[in-house]
Parts: structure tokens; sequence; C-alpha cells
């Protein structure tokens, strides 16, 4: 069975991100370039807005939960999330963007991270987690079970450690999902694995963002 969902969608449904936060990705990017790698990122007390042309996955579950964090001043924050995993994702033409505001001197500045822009060397992960707050995306859904207990989803990865979900929650999950023309904006991601071919990552000085 096949079951398709297109238009805007908020994340108590079929929220879905794809990227790592630009702001460890600065660091260790080179790296995963050239191969893949454990990957778990965040950005402290902002989002951060994700668009892709494709992220096709296999064993998909979502969830909601809370992704937890600190703001630029070091105090705690916890957000509402849809939590999608995937057991392996491909994803086509990626752009990240997170914009740091009043920074002295220079004021606002972005970092903008592109990669997978060549069809045949999409971005590749697996068990990739991903913590989203809104999204706008076509969606196309293969034997998909609906309203099952998060804790008892077996197509997916299943819940992710140490974080704060509900295993008797609502939840959903899929043989496979397919995202095209994707607006989205995150919290955090984390990967067992992580490649990121054609790896682009720039800073601007102002506002530049990926939509």
């Amino acid at each position: 069975m096949s079951s398709a969902v297109r238009g805007g969608t908020r994340w108590r449904r079929f929220a879905v991100v794809m990227v790592p936060s630009v702001a460890a990705t600065a660091a260790i990017g080179v790296a995963m370039a050239q191969g893949a790698l454990a990957a778990s990122f965040s950005v402290s007390g902002q989002s951060f807005k994700v668009t892709t042309d494709k992220l096709d996955g296999e064993g998909f579950v979502q969830y909601g939960s809370l992704a937890k964090g600190n703001d630029l001043k070091g105090n705690p924050t916890l957000h509402p999330v849809a939590v999608s995993g995937f057991k392996k994702a491909t994803i086509s033409n990626m752009c990240q963007s997170v914009v740091t505001p009043d920074v002295p001197v220079f004021g606002s500045v972005s970092l903008m991270l592109k990669a997978g822009t060549d069809a045949a060397n999409p971005v590749v992960a697996e068990n990739l987690y991903l913590d989203v707050a809104d999204l706008d995306a076509d969606a196309e859904f293969s034997n998909i079970d609906i309203g099952v207990a998060a804790g008892q989803a077996k197509k997916g990865p299943g819940i992710q450690k140490g974080t704060e979900a509900n295993p008797f929650g609502f939840a959903q999950q899929a043989d496979r999902a397919v995202l095209t023309n994707v607006k989205q904006r995150a919290w955090a991601t984390s990967a067992g694995t992580f490649k990121l071919n054609g790896l682009s990552l720039r800073l601007h000085k102002g506002v530049k963002e990926c939509y």
C-alpha cells in the first residue's frame, strides 16, 4: 500500500529534517565530505532552515518529543518537535542555513551549507534522527502504519536513546518515505553515519538563508 500527502504539513504530521547543525559541521565538515562519520548536532538556542529537492528514506518512524538545549546565555530550553527516524536515507541538493544575530562589529552573520548538489552523489545517512518544528513538502509513504505506540514501532530505527520521548505516545511508521520540494525549520539532528558529498560551507555578513 502507498499513501501520498501533498501541501503544507505541520510538525505533528509529517515533519522531516535531514542535516546537521552548521555550527558543528563547520568544525568537521571536510572530514565528513571525505568519509562517513558518526554525527550528532544541534544549534544551541537556535533553529535552522533546510531545503532539499528530495529525501528518500528506508525504514521510517515518526513520533513526538522535546528537543533539549541551551539558549545563547546558557539557560536550558525545551522545544516540542516531531522526530523522524530513518534506517537509511539519501538526500539530494541539500541546503542548510543558520543566522546568528547581534555579532559584535558585524551584526547578523549567516552560515550556509550545501551538499549533494550532484544528482549522482547525494548525501547519505544511516540511523538518522531529525527534530523538526515545521515543514512544507510533498510526501509519499509506502506500507504506512498510523497510530502505533512509539516504543512498538519496528520499521524504523526505534526511539532515539537519551531523548524526551513517550514510548507509549502516538507514532507512525512506514517501509519507505519519500519527500520532495522540502522546506523546514529544525532544532537538531543526529546520525550513526553521515556523509556530505560535495560539501560547500560559506559565511555571509547579514541575513542569507536557504528560503
